[in-house]
């Protein structure tokens, strides 16, 4: 039995057609009920949702066997988990953005808003930046428009909110997918079952 944790949302709806569609599918997940846990017995697969940002844990804690995470958690929090596949879905890319005709001059910190510190942090350590991170959990694009902050870094899909609020990109920092993700005791115990998964997965995508 391979224990899997889907993010909930649009992404877990994409991630379990996949893996349906490659054979490891479970009835009682299309089933419109608030249960959590589903099992198939004939695919060997037992399912699991959880909120998006908490799938890596659940990977790596072993809850689950495997998982899928966008890359935007695992660069954020670096769960010591194996990277095995790249889904394609949920692309986007994460980005640094201002308002429009902002110049950074170098003179002062850059202060910095978003909610992927540890990422941005990076993305200007290695451009020798000194900055001040500002970590919100919602409506990033209004920090420069309301001075708390110069930039903003976060994660765009189509651009609208950034035209709407007057905001431009400046930069990506790294584009974005969803990741099949493996606990790394489960894959030494599971290689057979996990590494099958996987490539069924990588067939279709």
């Amino acid at each position: 039995m391979i224990n899997i944790a889907l993010p909930k949302g649009r992404l877990g709806d994409q991630v379990y057609s996949l893996l349906e569609t490659a054979g490891y599918g479970c009835p009682a997940v299309r089933e419109n009920s608030r249960r959590l846990l589903f099992e198939s017995e004939k695919n060997g697969v037992r399912y699991f949702w959880v909120k998006p940002s908490d799938v890596a844990i659940y990977v790596e804690r072993g809850a689950a066997d495997v998982g899928v995470a966008g890359k935007d958690i695992l660069l954020e929090y670096e769960p010591d988990v194996y990277e095995l596949a790249d889904l394609g879905l949920g692309r986007c890319r994460m980005v640094v953005a201002a308002p429009k005709g902002f110049y950074d001059t170098g003179e002062r910190t850059l202060r910095v808003a978003t909610k992927f510190g540890h990422i941005a942090s990076r993305y200007y350590a290695e451009r020798g930046r000194e900055i001040d991170i500002i970590r919100l959990n919602g409506s990033i694009e209004i920090a420069p428009l309301l001075g708390l902050s110069d930039v903003i870094v976060d994660i765009v899909e189509t651009g609208t909110t950034l035209r709407e609020n007057d905001l431009e990109v400046l930069d990506t920092v790294v584009p974005i997918s969803a990741r099949l993700i493996a606990n790394k005791a489960a894959f030494k115990f599971k290689t057979a079952a996990v590494e099958e998964l996987t490539q069924r997965l990588k067939g279709l995508v």
